[in-house]
């Protein structure tokens, strides 16, 4: 009889992780490098997804910031966005949030089961409590570096439109004017 309730699918999840798979087609082993990659993958999908598709209240966000004055509610500076520059400004950006979102949830899930495992094995009598908080710490900060370059540009494209239309033109410009500074220089004060 198979195994039922939230034990039994633990458990076959556990088997299946493990390689020990019904039908000896074996499974992904636990903290392989497939595992760590599948994780990746899984936070580049759904963090890439989910920020493209609040693009637009982002749009919005970043010029609200820029130019207060102008931008004074949602609805109204909806309404300027669109009535100024067409309904496709409230997608512009949209790589940069899709990517370099897509780039930092990819670190998130990947690095903090890869640094999961790392440091279970080096604090063996610690706290299970402290080796989750330092593999999230890890994590994100990785991802939030890998993040930086994405919303630089992303930031310029939705307050200057003459600046570039995307990430393509958007990366040389930044690093032509601006050096790798440019990429970090919000974030570290440069």
């Amino acid at each position: 009889m198979p195994e039922m309730g939230a034990r039994g699918s633990e458990a076959g999840a556990a088997r299946v992780a493990k390689g020990g798979g019904g039908g000896g087609t074996g499974g992904m082993r636990l903290f392989s490098p497939e595992y760590y990659a599948l994780c990746a993958g899984g936070g580049m999908l759904a963090a890439g997804a989910t920020h493209l598709a609040i693009t637009p209240l982002d749009v919005l966000k970043v010029n609200m910031q820029v130019n207060p004055m102008k931008y004074n509610s949602i609805f109204s500076g909806l309404n300027i966005l669109v009535k100024e520059e067409g309904a496709s400004s409230l997608w512009r950006g949209w790589a940069g949030k899709f990517f370099g979102y897509g780039f930092q949830g990819g670190c998130k899930f990947g690095l903090y089961e890869y640094f999961k495992k790392k440091y279970s094995d080096v604090l063996v009598d610690r706290n299970k409590s402290t080796i989750y908080f330092l593999s999230s710490a890890s994590a994100q900060i990785i991802a939030d570096v890998a993040l930086c370059p994405f919303e630089s540009v992303k930031v310029r494209v939705q307050t200057q439109p003459m600046f570039a239309k995307g990430l393509i033109d958007g990366f040389p410009r930044v690093y032509a004017t601006e050096g790798l500074s440019g990429f970090y220089a919000n974030v570290f004060n440069i």
